[in-house]
């Protein structure tokens, strides 16, 4: 598969490594002539190393073949999670570390992750493009806040903290985007 091609989620082979993509990120050449570079950022599956990686855009990569599973997260034991799939009701605990860039997002009962599943080992999750979660502490709506653009930091649920418009208060629901952990409107 092209450089160009691959997008977040995607598991790669590269280096003899297996490595899951996290993030792409484009940069465009300033002259007619120049490649379009792709920056990838990941995390290599075995060690937990982190990978990053420029490629150019028509430049070939070993993509490996994964399958996607439904599962839902049940509780947290130690360090970390145990899902259960949602065809087979099989339990499977994934430790925080496998979990890192996702750990501020899982709940119990929280629909809509997949496990990605390589040679019938999960390797780690995929989240729904957007969550909902509730505002745990922040600071007080002000009487005369506008719908400007004006934020301020709310914690959440799960122990992300992230901005939010001012006017929302303890308790509310709100969507955040996964991928850049911003607010997206009220839940």
């Amino acid at each position: 598969m092209k450089a160009n091609e691959i997008k977040r989620g995607a598991f790669i082979h590269y280096n003899n490594q297996n490595i899951v993509i996290k993030g792409v990120f484009v940069q465009t050449a300033s002259s007619r002539s120049g490649n379009t570079l792709y920056k990838m950022k990941g995390q290599v599956l075995v060690t937990g190393k982190k990978f990053e990686h420029g490629f150019l855009g028509d430049e070939n990569i070993e993509v490996i073949d994964v399958s996607r599973r439904a599962v839902q997260p049940l509780y947290r034991e130690g360090d970390g999670w145990v899902f259960m799939d949602n065809e087979t009701y099989e339990q499977h605990r994934l430790a925080d570390e496998d979990l890192q860039d996702e750990l501020l997002f899982i709940m119990e009962g929280l629909e809509g992750i997949n496990a990605l599943v390589v040679e019938e080992q999960i390797m780690g999750i995929e989240l729904p493009a957007t969550v909902v979660l509730s505002i745990e502490e922040t600071a007080p709506s002000m009487k005369a806040a506008s719908s400007s653009a004006r934020t301020k930091p709310a914690t959440l649920s799960t122990g992300l903290v992230v901005q939010v418009p001012e006017y929302l208060t303890p308790g509310e629901k709100i969507k955040i985007n996964t991928e850049n952990q911003e607010f997206v409107s009220r839940g």
